[in-house]
């Protein structure tokens, strides 16, 4: 496995994998896939310092990525990001989360940040163990914050420090 941060070229797989829980997934609330040349503002927000997208691929493309995107807009937010992995939906529990979070972040302890958030739409045991494992704990119980596929989610909030 490679590991590396990701480049405009890989838009059209890092959506691809994206898609999949857009789709089939209440695990992001987006509700409608979407097209590459959509998701360029969200990959043009990825900076290499404070916001970075790291990939993991093999020899048959890419397995996965992680990502810190900002937390909130407003200044006094900017020492704080909000982190994401994603799999693809073929490869899991092989260790590919854990593999990217390992490089993401010491790659922003590195940087001027205060904490990193996750928010995690329940119920999704393996992702709670998996930030569990990297050292985040529950800040925020959202109740029925989302609604999706005709049902409403909670999502817990997780914060880590940097």
């Amino acid at each position: 496995m490679h590991l590396r941060q990701a480049t405009v070229e890989d838009l059209p797989a890092l959506t691809r994998i994206y898609n999949h829980y857009v789709e089939h997934s209440h695990a992001t609330f987006d509700v409608g896939a979407f097209h590459v040349d959509e998701r360029l503002p969200w990959f043009d927000q990825f900076d290499g310092r404070r916001y970075q997208c790291w990939l993991a691929s093999d020899d048959t493309g890419v397995l996965g990525y992680a990502c810190s995107m900002p937390f909130k807009a407003k200044a006094a937010y900017q020492t704080s990001v909000e982190v994401s992995v994603y799999v693809a939906d073929h490869i899991h529990r092989r260790g590919i989360g854990a593999t990217l979070y390992d490089r993401l972040l010491p790659a922003l302890e590195a940087e001027d940040l205060h904490r990193a958030y996750a928010g995690i739409a329940q119920p999704n045991e393996a992702s709670m163990r998996l930030h569990e494992r990297f050292g985040f704990q529950q800040a925020a119980h959202y109740r029925e914050v989302g609604r999706k596929f005709d049902r409403y989610w909670d999502v817990i909030w997780l914060e880590r420090a940097l």
